[in-house]
């Protein structure tokens, strides 16, 4: 995989990844691995939620699914964490048309299936606002 964006300024800390589908879930990882950051996935929004209270909610930016298994809900879960740890960042993604009043504040919605560029972009969007990031052209000039 190749993204094709230049501009990430270095990422600080773990970015946490909740989604329940296999094949999304690590796809995320390895894009976000290719612009820079350390990532920890999981299933259900309770491990997560059970994770940054043991590390006492170090972490950038949570990447969650609206529809997962387990007791917390995507929208529900990114409240918890606007309530105790203001500074986290949040992207929620979901396969349904989501109300816009159920995207928490200050949070990106990606309705699946989003691109690659979708991602990548919301990311800096929260991580660097004021530092934007510029699409490389993949197309080469032979002389």
């Amino acid at each position: 995989m190749n993204v094709n964006w230049k501009g990430m300024l270095p990422i600080e800390g773990t970015v946490i990844i909740v989604e329940d589908d296999p094949t999304l879930r690590s796809l995320m990882t390895d894009i976000l691995s290719e612009v820079g950051a350390n990532t920890l996935a999981f299933v259900t929004a309770d491990d997560a939620l059970t994770h940054l209270l043991e590390n006492h909610g170090q972490c950038p930016l949570v990447i969650v699914d609206q529809s997962l298994p387990g007791q917390v809900q995507g929208a529900e879960f990114i409240v918890m964490l606007q309530g105790k740890w203001p500074l986290i960042a949040s992207i929620l993604t979901s396969g349904y048309l989501l109300d816009p009043t159920q995207v928490p504040a200050s949070t990106i919605y990606l309705q699946k299936p989003f691109s690659l560029d979708d991602l990548v972009i919301a990311v800096a969007t929260l991580l660097q606002p004021g530092h934007p990031i510029h699409q490389i052209s993949s197309q080469r000039t032979d002389s």
